[in-house]
């Protein structure tokens, strides 16, 4: 069963960086997709980047030009990095993945992940 582990969450300043990882076990192919969401207080869990099998990257608008997505396969980690960090970005931040690939389009949605971290909140102050 595929498995997914936070790390690199934490506090800081408005403006700074934070990098988030995410090592991702139990699966052995190579046609999942996986990405970052966040949910802060009083909203709805929301897609911020994540990438396809075929290497595609999607970003959520707010976060284009600040956060980049990587990820390295042969330590099967993803990684999230943060720049420019602004209070609104506050949130628990949780790793996800599905074992099957779906449309570009639909990276960015919740629903669509079956597997989920535990999460690793950042907070940013302003």
């Amino acid at each position: 069963q595929l498995q997914a582990v936070e790390s690199g969450g934490g506090s800081v300043q408005t403006g700074g960086s934070l990098r988030l990882s995410c090592v991702i076990s139990g699966y052995t192919g190579s046609r999942y997709c996986t990405g970052w969401f966040r949910m802060a207080p009083g909203k709805q869990r929301e897609g911020v980047a994540a990438i396809g099998p075929d290497g595609r990257i999607s970003y959520l608008d707010s976060v284009k030009g600040r956060f980049t997505l990587s990820k390295d396969n042969a330590k099967n980690t993803l990684y999230l990095q943060m720049n420019s960090l602004k209070p609104e970005d506050t949130a628990m931040y949780y790793c996800a993945a599905r074992s099957r690939p779906i449309g570009w389009s639909l990276l960015l949605s919740p629903i669509y992940y079956n597997y989920w971290g535990q999460g690793t909140q950042v907070t940013v102050s302003s």
